[in-house]
């Protein structure tokens, strides 16, 4: 298992899917709150002037050298909900990143997040 320290070491190297597509470059690492393990990683995608960041699930990613692969495609991923790069993601939209790859989503007590960024 990859833990969320071993994964932040990947920053701002290439995120490729199953076939060894580019997807984007890896930016962030998000933890479960409950469990201090890696949940989700976002993904800078697009043109320097017009970059995002899309959430993608990282409990099936393998690293290689200089690529972090995740068993997503790339217009699965470039779909995903997303955010600006200089944005925080809000506790109301994350549920969506969860039902966007059909996984469960399980907020907090008094409406804690999920998701933390690492």
């Amino acid at each position: 298992m990859i833990r969320p320290t071993d994964l932040r070491e990947w920053r701002d190297n290439a995120v490729v899917d199953g076939t060894d597509h580019k997807i984007g470059v890896l930016e962030a690492v998000y933890v479960d709150t409950a469990t201090d393990l890696p949940s989700m990683a976002t993904v800078r995608i697009g043109l320097p002037t017009r970059q995002r960041l899309f959430f993608v699930p990282v409990a099936e990613v393998t690293v290689g050298p200089g690529y972090v692969r995740v068993p997503y495609t790339r217009e699965l991923v470039k779909s995903a909900p997303s955010i600006g790069t200089d944005d925080i993601l809000p506790v109301e939209d994350e549920e969506a990143i969860f039902q966007y790859y059909g996984l469960p989503y399980e907020p907090g007590a008094d409406g804690v997040r999920q998701l933390a960024r690492r």
